[in-house]
């Protein structure tokens, strides 16, 4: 994702917010590819620049459940992010995945 994205919407004082499952998929691909040496400065990046960690309850994988369900293209990962999203009213992604592009009340920027 261009820096000069990230840069617009930190300038704009723009809230930003993650959830737990982004710090995941990083532990996650670090390991795989074995550079923990990478997690922390990965996480350090992240967190600099965002206001807030939604945490991934037993609400959130029940709705993600239903929503891969619903729409056939999405995956397990996204589905758990677009949950989070909606239980916490943000309409707002900042991605690169075209999936989000068909799911009603989500503007995808990126």
């Amino acid at each position: 994702m261009p820096s000069d994205c990230f840069e617009k919407l930190i300038a704009a004082r723009r809230r930003l917010v993650t959830d737990a499952e982004v710090l995941q998929e990083i532990l996650h691909r670090y390991v795989a590819i074995d550079r923990r040496d990478a997690i922390q400065p990965a996480f350090d990046a992240i967190l600099a620049i965002v206001d807030e960690v939604f945490p991934v309850t037993r609400e959130t994988a029940d709705n993600a459940r239903q929503m891969v369900l619903q729409y056939r293209r999405l995956s397990a990962r996204d589905a758990l992010h677009l949950a989070v999203m909606q239980q916490n009213h943000v309409a707002e992604i900042l991605t690169f995945e075209s999936g989000f592009d068909s799911l009603p009340g989500i503007n995808r920027i990126g």
